[in-house]
């Protein structure tokens, strides 16, 4: 055991070996409800694709999507990039300086560790990819014919933030926009205007631009019959 924590808190294995403790933590907090998985964002949840704090959706979830997007590794979010990265340097360096000594061999197995990380990270990414994406493009489209509020003073053609509520009771902060041939003037009747406060209805998505169009909507046809 003792020779274990020397090669773990030895070079070039203790460069991992706290960056590791901080991945466990992160992820017995996940796992307990205390934080989200896609706490440094990159993520492919559900909020992140439409919304002013969330970026998801088709277009986000390819491989190029993601702050490390430049490394072959975009698509899911950065902190289970993140944590791979850390796992698989750990390993591959504990086991090479519990193999190797001296502080020249290490280093060579301070690169080889990283070279090993990135590529089994990336191995593992590619499936992961799907499994993020699909999900999460299927669940913005659900929000297609709900109601929203208007959270900004003004909705147009290239602006506009609203709240909508899921049938399960979620909320999220979406991207929305009004057709141009839609948005009130001068002299038009105020019940075309949408501002903060009003209702909205969302008629359709756009995966390309990430936002959702809407039009004017009376809550008061949401109401049931009595």
């Amino acid at each position: 055991m003792g020779e274990f924590f020397s090669v773990a808190f030895g070079f070039p294995t203790a460069l991992f070996s706290f960056s590791l403790l901080v991945v466990v933590v992160y992820w017995a907090l996940v796992l307990v409800g205390g934080l989200g998985i896609d706490l440094l964002g990159g993520g492919a949840d559900a909020d992140t694709g439409a919304g002013a704090a969330t970026e998801d959706g088709d277009a986000e979830d390819g491989p190029g999507a993601g702050p490390l997007a430049f490394l072959g590794l975009g698509g899911v979010p950065a902190t289970v990039v993140i944590s791979l990265l850390i796992a698989f340097a750990w390993f591959v360096s504990l086991a090479g300086a519990a193999l190797l000594d001296g502080a020249v061999l290490r280093t060579f197995v301070l690169v080889a560790a990283l070279i090993a990380a990135w590529a089994g990270t990336r191995l593992t990414v590619l499936p992961l990819r799907r499994a993020f994406r699909h999900p999460a493009a299927a669940s913005l489209r659900d929000f297609v014919g709900l109601p929203c509020v208007i959270r900004t003073g003004r909705v147009g053609p290239d602006f506009g933030q609203a709240e909508v509520t899921a049938p399960d009771g979620s909320s999220a902060i979406v991207q929305v926009r009004q057709p141009a041939m839609d948005v009130a003037v001068a002299g038009e009747a105020e019940g075309t205007r949408l501002t903060a406060g009003s209702t909205a209805l969302i008629f359709d998505f756009d995966p390309a631009g990430q936002f959702f169009w809407v039009m004017p909507h009376d809550a008061a046809f949401d109401r049931p019959a009595l």
